[in-house]
């Protein structure tokens, strides 16, 4: 951090905002033993660190929301999020469709839960209920292109910044 981001590990010593989200996401971490969650727990970390990170209630909201989240939900917020972008990380096809429901492109890139619409239905209105995603619903229909689009707010997108590696995001 203090080579590629410029930050003063000196100055964090007396941060009282930045020693808050520590103890936050330390405490946290302790109840949760998930890679996925301890991982955004630490790029939270890192990220409060940062210059022009969120201002501290965000960024006590966005350690709250990886406590209380499960994986899936993190999982299916970085698919709504950018679904082009996931497709491409995860060298995966989705299937080529003229019009469907935003269900199909998920059930693609998570078979997993396929036949399992109330537990994945019920993420997306968790996710939606905390103004991290802008619907709750996958099964409206709509035509091709809309289908790959993302689905999160402003909101949403400044919590799935929080919580990546600022090391491997180029725009931070």
């Amino acid at each position: 951090l203090e080579e590629q981001k410029g930050v003063n590990l000196e100055e964090l010593k007396s941060n009282d905002i930045f020693i808050d989200i520590v103890m936050h996401a330390s405490q946290a971490a302790l109840r949760n033993s998930q890679q996925e969650k301890l991982r955004a727990l630490r790029n939270a970390v890192i990220n409060s660190a940062l210059p022009n990170s969120p201002e501290e209630s965000i960024q006590q909201m966005f350690v709250n929301f990886i406590d209380a989240l499960t994986v899936w939900h993190l999982k299916l917020l970085d698919l709504v999020s950018d679904p082009e972008a996931w497709a491409k990380k995860h060298d995966h096809t989705f299937p080529s469709l003229m019009a469907g429901g935003f269900s199909t492109i998920l059930e693609s890139a998570f078979p997993e839960l396929k036949g399992r619409r109330d537990f994945y239905d019920q993420l997306g209105k968790d996710l939606a209920y905390r103004g991290l995603a802008n619907t709750e619903s996958f099964h409206g229909t709509t035509t091709g292109r809309a289908l790959t689009q993302k689905r999160t707010t402003e909101l949403g997108d400044r919590f799935m910044k929080f919580i990546s590696d600022p090391i491997e995001t180029k725009e931070s």
